[in-house]
């Protein structure tokens, strides 16, 4: 440990949380060069100058059933590390995101008395919604990365602070497409479709053949359309590549966001994948299907607003189609996109939308991440 306590503790669950904290370690050395940063970090963490006691990809897993193998292995890292923080170590501790493994460690060292912060809140407003009693026991303070989430916050007497969103920072205001074509080696003629059916195996075996189906009725429908997938893992090529049998589709390895840059619609799955192609003010229509057991419990405990998609939710309206589970045809995929891109009044609503979204989200995230938490230090009197 680093001057006998002089440090602020950053837990990162997995590489999304390493791109997360990076920014916020680099302003803490620059704002408040007294602390050091030590703690559960990714490679940019480390670059940014934060001292690792753990790689994050000691925490990076994913799938129920490698949770399940990896359990054992996860509680003894996180009793070592309740173990290692306190008060007496270091001033507070910052979990980045992976509410389930961070938010029983934040709760077990709060209640030895250290200030806790917990980046970007677990989805409380999608799903999940009891865990905001959760939330209240283990954090001081949640960092926000959407405007909306601070008056469910405020409601509940959780102390939360809205720092923005670091992706509105990182994607441009206004994209250049054919610029994205020409480092994807398109021609800037023509319509190029992105599909996203996520980054997990579960979700993509649900969703991809679905997609690919539509992806062949838009063939029919556009004769000169092309489509590309960006693949998040290479892992999952093999999967992926039963997309041939229907209609070709260019697999790309990462460069989701030239993808989304490049391209002239969306076929998405729910999650941050939406915000990127909203960000990129791209037409897009949000589908999604899950086994018909985990549907029902996910409609038994629900949300606490109407849509999944983060451009309805951030636009308070219907701004986009969601196609959920049953409605998640090929058919009623294809027509949806059609429409989208037959609409071209529509389409400028909607960038303008998409354009007001963009500068909500836009903050000095970094530096107003460090200043809450140094705000939650000096609150518990911390010196």
């Amino acid at each position: 440990m680093t001057d006998n306590g002089a440090c602020i503790a950053f837990v990162a669950g997995e590489t999304s949380g390493d791109l997360l904290a990076a920014p916020v370690v680099e302003a803490l050395r620059r704002h408040a060069p007294s602390y050091c940063a030590e703690g559960v970090a990714g490679d940019r963490m480390i670059a940014a100058g934060c001292n690792a006691w753990h790689h994050v990809r000691e925490l990076s897993v994913r799938g129920y059933v490698e949770v399940v193998r990896a359990l054992p292995r996860l509680l003894r890292l996180r009793r070592s590390l309740a173990q290692r923080l306190g008060p007496g170590s270091c001033r507070a501790l910052v979990g980045v995101d992976a509410p389930d493994f961070n938010l029983a460690l934040e709760e077990a060292v709060r209640r030895r008395g250290l200030p806790t912060i917990h980046y970007v809140s677990p989805s409380i407003w999608a799903w999940r919604g009891e865990r905001i009693e959760r939330i209240r026991r283990a954090a001081d303070r949640i960092l926000l990365v959407f405007p909306f989430e601070q008056a469910i916050y405020d409601r509940a007497g959780i102390a939360a602070t809205y720092v923005g969103h670091p992706l509105a920072s990182l994607i441009p205001m206004h994209p250049d497409r054919a610029a994205a074509r020409a480092r994807l080696g398109y021609a800037a003629g023509g319509q190029l479709i992105c599909l996203m059916p996520g980054s997990r195996r579960a979700e993509i075996e649900c969703i991809a053949p679905v997609f690919f189906a539509a992806a062949a009725r838009l063939a029919r429908s556009l004769p000169s359309v092309r489509f590309l997938l960006p693949v998040a893992d290479v892992g999952l090529r093999p999967l992926l590549t039963q997309s041939q049998d229907l209609v070709r589709i260019d697999l790309i390895d990462g460069r989701s966001h030239d993808c989304l840059e490049a391209c002239d619609g969306v076929l998405v799955a729910s999650g941050t994948a939406t915000l990127e192609a909203a960000l990129y003010k791209r037409p897009m229509v949000i589908a999604y299907r899950m086994p018909a057991v985990s549907a029902w419990v996910m409609r038994r405990i629900g949300g606490y607003l109407p849509w999944v998609g983060l451009p309805n939710i951030l636009a308070g309206e219907a701004l986009v189609p969601e196609l959920l589970q049953e409605q998640a045809t090929a058919e009623a995929i294809a027509r949806q996109m059609l429409e989208a891109l037959e609409d071209v009044s529509g389409q400028r609503r909607r960038e303008e939308r998409f354009c007001a979204i963009h500068e909500s989200l836009r903050r000095d995230t970094p530096l107003l991440a460090t200043e809450a938490i140094l705000h939650t230090i000096a609150q518990a009197g911390s010196p």
